[in-house]
């Protein structure tokens, strides 16, 4: 009985002598073979060659600071609440006096890790973080031996002053206003875009 309408009929033919030296099937490869050697070559010599990146693209994670060189995130959580594959780890510290230069706000994180095995590059970290603090890249992670160098800290999250990465393809306007706004706390920003928010609905 026939279950579809696909069924072939095998036959038990004898190969000629010519298909027993299989002699035009290694004719046939061979042409195949010397044609790629005349295509334009798909492979790229990483890392001394990069394919162009995506502006929607997301690699590694950077902890930014602000103009000043302060660092924005307060350890507020959100965005290891928001984190499916749970990678984001914190510890908050107050900040003490003498230390506004180095933390923007009141609370900052003392201790920030990312599990890089964990993470899925998802972006809901980016999303959540009320401070616009935590962005996505066009960096790679790099590669590792062990499982413990994936667990990335501050030292290579912040952002250096003096090598500052461009994060501008994946700001919106309200980060840009953050960012011009230097004598007004985020706190107070984040709060007014609450309520306007609320006053719309």
């Amino acid at each position: 009985m026939k279950l579809t309408n696909r069924s072939k009929i095998v036959s038990n033919k004898e190969m000629t002598f010519s298909e027993k030296l299989y002699i035009p099937a290694i004719a046939s490869g061979m042409v195949t073979t010397i044609k790629h050697l005349f295509k334009k070559k798909v492979t790229v010599q990483y890392p001394e060659q990069l394919r162009p990146m995506a502006p929607v693209y997301r690699g590694l994670h950077v902890l930014k600071r602000d103009d000043a060189g302060a660092e924005r995130c307060t350890a507020c959580g959100m965005c290891a609440v928001a984190c499916p594959a749970e990678a984001i780890t914190m510890q908050s510290a107050e900040r003490k006096k003498g230390e506004e230069k180095l933390y923007r706000e009141e609370k900052y994180a003392a201790i920030y890790e990312i599990n890089m095995l964990r993470c899925i590059f998802c972006g809901l970290c980016e999303e959540a973080c009320p401070k616009e603090a935590i962005f996505l890249t066009d960096r790679l992670v790099d590669t590792e031996y062990n499982r413990q160098n994936f667990v990335y800290g501050k030292d290579k999250l912040v952002e250096k002053m003096d090598n500052r990465v461009d994060v501008n393809k994946r700001q919106t306007i309200d980060v840009t206003a953050f960012k011009l706004a230097t004598d007004t706390k985020h706190n107070e920003l984040f709060s007014a875009k609450k309520i306007e928010s609320k006053s719309h609905h």
